[in-house]
């Protein structure tokens, strides 16, 4: 649904702006009065307590651009998780690294010309920022960010 045929739906009153009460009402299961008038009160940029058009299509595009990140973070966990060594003994780090041979191992089943451990040695010391020899995930988000794997 569009977000301003869902502005139009919870405008039940056609008066052009979305009440707290209009919200909650058709989003019962879901809200609360405390949440609904939580949102509007963040979003009311003209302080009338209510949500205008433009309020509200504000609203919904931050909360598509929360969704979208959202989606983002649980890509690279999955990507960072293929990479990371699960070699390593339960309790000690399994696949919370990636280790020197878990790049050299993944690269290799990626088709990629298999670099050498040495190879794959430099490429983690590139983002290694904390000098272990291994990547965290922190270090791969950043990685990753500078657009540089």
């Amino acid at each position: 649904m569009a977000a301003s045929s869902l502005f139009a739906a919870l405008d039940k009153d056609g008066d052009g702006k979305v009440s707290a009460s209009e919200l909650r009402g058709c989003m019962a299961a879901a809200l609360g009065e405390e949440e609904a008038a939580a949102i509007v009160a963040a979003a009311d940029a003209d302080g009338d307590g209510l949500l205008d058009r433009d309020e509200f299509l504000r609203l919904a595009r931050e909360a598509d651009q929360e969704a979208d990140e959202d989606g983002r973070w649980r890509c690279l966990r999955v990507a960072f998780a293929m990479y990371a060594d699960a070699t390593a003994v339960e309790g000690e780090g399994a696949g919370q690294h990636i280790t020197p041979a878990s790049l050299q191992r993944m690269l290799s089943r990626l088709g990629s010309q298999e670099p050498g451990l040495d190879e794959c040695r430099a490429m983690i010391c590139r983002f290694d920022l904390d000098g272990d020899g291994v990547l965290s995930f922190d270090e791969f988000r950043v990685m990753m960010h500078d657009g540089l794997m």
